[in-house]
């Protein structure tokens, strides 16, 4: 009876899913196929960045200030990107952000040096943030209150799905290519040619974005809203964007680094190492794609809270443990848990402020976000030469703490309504 009961709740989550998602638009349609591709190209990027580096002979210091450079710029640019995506429009936005990714990760490969690295990630911030501020907004506009949620997290757990393919890649690529150049796996050759097919990736998520239509609805449409809008919403977007910005500040203390924790710290290769992260992506897109059905049934701000309360203890068993093991399952299940809320909380977002507004509140969560991962990764990266990765784990722990304690008081405590129910995004 009970498994007969089970059968019949999954069969109907699934159909509710199926539903959700054949009523996606094809604008977007169009957009995940584009993320499929940029996930991929991401997943290798992101493994093997922080390798290429390290293979000319930099520190642990110099990823940081990169990683600083590249969101520091982000938070800088992100208002002045939602003003210029107002201009541009929507897709040319996409495609532009899109395709100035790809160009600085080829820029970093075919011209080496520490003045290149820094004019690439300045590049990456920039377009980062204009595709950031945009998508928001974007996905909003091509959905109905219906799937809209399940679009927000689809989208993010495709992403993560496609990363888990470019993370496989990413650890095996450097080792193939070395076969065809003669040089070392672990060589900037073999690393350099490998995020060139990145770059090339990266160019094909363009394509779906060309097939990008403006939409027909006649619903108001996101703008950059005027700075006295802004002051008279003070205390509902303060309440909405703190938390995202304290996670943001732990998240850039480790985050960027985890490729590096697992070589140095616990002795893998990079096979392993993308492996893991494959594995991890998956996990992550997994808890992506489940988040929806879950909302749907407790309520948005009280998944937020609950899982992001209860991957705390595993990222304390990922940070001070010592077998490799039991961190690598810690890993897997806190990002799934950690970051499975987080388009729910987007979508969120974009519901409680007006539609006149989302830009803005898309460009200030925008900035939240890139805050921590522009000073902290350069603090954490100071902490690991001298003190190793230890501390940077406890900082993100409290930090983690506190944000889960802002939802609870801000959302749940009072009610999801109380933020910002008149006139009125981690």
């Amino acid at each position: 009876m009970q498994l007969k009961l089970i059968s019949t709740r999954s069969a109907r989550v699934l159909a509710t899913y199926a539903d959700r998602l054949s009523n996606f638009s094809p604008n977007a349609r169009f957009y995940l196929a584009s993320v499929i591709l940029s996930g991929a190209a991401m997943g290798i990027y992101r493994l093997l960045f922080n390798f290429y580096i390290l293979s000319q002979g930099y520190d642990e210091a110099l990823l940081g200030m990169l990683v600083t450079t590249s969101s520091m710029t982000a938070l800088i640019v992100a208002l002045p990107m939602g003003f210029l995506a107002d201009r541009l429009g929507r897709r040319i936005s996409l495609i532009a952000g899109t395709s100035l990714v790809a160009l600085a990760v080829a820029l970093v490969v075919l011209f080496p040096s520490v003045t290149v690295f820094i004019g690439a990630n300045l590049l990456m911030g920039l377009a980062q943030s204009l595709a950031g501020v945009t998508m928001g907004p974007f996905l909003m506009e091509n959905s109905e209150e219906k799937e809209r949620t399940y679009l927000f997290s689809f989208s993010s757990g495709l992403s993560m799905a496609s990363a888990f393919v470019g993370n496989w890649l990413g650890g095996y690529l450097p080792t193939w290519l070395s076969r065809m150049n003669g040089a070392d796996p672990t060589s900037t050759a073999s690393y350099g040619a490998a995020l060139m097919v990145t770059a090339l990736c990266g160019l094909l998520a363009v394509l779906p974005l060309l097939f990008l239509r403006a939409r027909k609805s006649g619903a108001p449409r996101s703008r950059i809203a005027p700075m006295s809008e802004i002051r008279a919403q003070a205390g509902p977007i303060t309440r909405l964007i703190l938390p995202t910005l304290i996670t943001s500040i732990g998240a850039g203390m480790f985050m960027p680094f985890m490729n590096v924790y697992f070589r140095t710290v616990h002795h893998q290769p990079d096979p392993v190492i993308g492996s893991l992260f494959a594995w991890g992506s998956l996990a992550m897109g997994l808890g992506l794609m489940i988040a929806p059905p879950l909302a749907e049934r407790f309520g948005k701000i009280e998944l937020i809270v609950v899982t992001q309360a209860v991957s705390i203890p595993f990222l304390a068993v990922l940070g001070f443990v010592p077998w490799f093991g039991l961190c690598a399952g810690a890993y897997y299940i806190r990002l799934a848990l950690m970051n499975m809320s987080g388009p729910v909380y987007q979508a969120f977002v974009m519901e409680e402020v007006e539609p006149g507004s989302r830009a803005t509140v898309a460009s200030l969560a925008s900035m939240a976000g890139s805050f921590g991962w522009a000073f902290s990764p350069t603090i954490s990266g100071w902490i690991q030469v001298n003190y190793g990765f230890g501390p940077a784990f406890a900082i993100t722990m409290v930090l983690y703490t506190l944000s889960t304690y802002l939802y609870w008081k801000f959302f749940w405590r009072r009610g999801a309504a109380a933020p910002a129910a008149q006139p009125r995004t981690a």
